[in-house]
């Protein structure tokens, strides 16, 4: 019996999810699947590797809690994967705060210490410690590993990780941690297999999508990044601000009278491009639609994107690769192709029919800054570093 290990990628309202062969070097795909509570009627459904389907199942809203639908995940993985004994459930775990700066076991200890950084990513934290204590109830003995977003940046030092406040804050923890780590850590080790030319120059990843946010690297470790204390800051995101003044929210709260919860909920889920374009938070949607607002709320994305790309350069003193990942990132051929042109000062120039088709290198001849786009894989990340807390124990 060879070993596995369950990745969960909790969303603010799905869970993807896959299951590994981890028992090689390199873990590879038993079948990967989504919970998906967005509808009526929550569901749940399994695929092979190669996207067909192998199982789903649909709850009544009433009885469709999370336990209900996990059982169903574990059940149909110890039928369809016998030969595969199940070592380990690995989540990924937005905030890591301070403490944590690798993949880590989840004791009662480090459980109470992360759900105590709730309010540092209060849309996410919840959703991502949720699945912890499910699968706890259903199988107690089964061990639960946390990787976290925010690990892949411990290695960013001051002044890029310090905010302008009273030192006394910074010794409580209140720093720039930057997140999406998962995926820069995926990217980062995928363009040194596909350009090993690049690891030790200076380059810029773009994490596009509901989430957003950009990285600095040099020799592959972060240096700089867009999110800070929060995965608030930064680019514009789907329903997020991003970087706002703070004096907004002093005015929202003296005058406006809106209380910290009115504010918060209008930053986290009232804001960003559904903000902006009185439309939707999809880029989908905007890119196709005629409508002036939804030009607007694309024009802003682009344009903050491409702002903060030059901001991490002056990090990195220069630039010489661009990498294009997430939902937008890797899709979305009009938002590389606009950010490009803002960044042709900076030696940015992507060739038109290699963007069209996706390709993986998409720079003209012409360009200084070599661009990629590659695709992320964040459960692959995960399911590595459960492997290696296996090992390691």
């Amino acid at each position: 019996m060879t070993a596995s290990a369950l990745v969960l990628n909790s969303g603010s309202s799905s869970i993807k999810f896959g299951l590994f062969d981890i028992a090689a070097d390199e873990p590879a795909l038993l079948c990967k699947g989504l919970l998906d509570e967005h509808e009526a009627k929550p569901r749940l459904v399994v695929k092979s590797p190669a996207g067909g389907d192998l199982f789903e199942t649909q709850r009544e809203a009433s009885d469709a809690d999370s336990g209900h639908l996990f059982a169903e995940v574990l059940g149909f993985i110890e039928e369809r994967f016998a030969d595969h004994r199940l070592r380990a459930v690995g989540h990924r775990i937005v905030h890591g705060g301070p403490d944590y700066s690798g993949p880590v076991e989840l004791t009662d200890d480090v459980y109470a210490k992360l759900d105590a950084l709730t309010p540092l990513a209060p849309l996410h934290q919840p959703r991502c410690l949720e699945p912890v204590r499910t699968i706890r109830a259903i199988k107690p003995d089964l061990a639960q590993i946390a990787c976290f977003d925010t690990a892949f940046h411990h290695s960013m030092a001051p002044p890029a990780s310090r905010f302008a406040i009273p030192r006394r804050y910074e010794e409580r923890g209140i720093r720039r941690y930057g997140f999406h780590g998962l995926s820069f850590e995926y990217v980062a080790g995928r363009l040194a297999k596909i350009a090993p030319q690049f690891v030790a120059k200076r380059t810029v990843i773009a994490h596009l999508g509901n989430g957003a946010s950009l990285c600095a690297l040099r020799d592959g470790r972060s240096v700089d990044t867009t999110m800070g204390l929060t995965p608030l800051d930064g680019l514009v995101m789907g329903t997020r601000s991003g970087t706002i003044d703070p004096g907004v929210l002093l005015y929202l709260q003296q005058h406006e009278r809106m209380s910290v919860e009115d504010v918060q909920h209008l930053l986290y889920h009232e804001s960003g491009l559904l903000g902006v374009s009185g439309i939707s938070a999809d880029m989908r949607t905007l890119l196709a639609s005629r409508e002036a607002a939804a030009r607007q709320a694309v024009e802003l994305f682009t344009f903050r994107a491409a702002q903060q790309v030059a901001v991490m350069a002056t990090t990195l003193g220069g630039l010489d690769c661009l990498v294009f990942t997430g939902g937008i990132g890797e899709h979305a051929k009009e938002i590389r192709a606009a950010i490009g042109e803002r960044l042709g000062w900076l030696g940015v120039h992507i060739d038109a029919g290699a963007n069209d088709a996706a390709r993986e290198r998409i720079s003209s001849s012409g360009s200084t800054v070599n661009v990629f786009v590659i695709p992320t894989n964040e459960e692959l990340t995960i399911a590595r570093h459960c492997a290696a807390v296996l090992r390691a124990k």
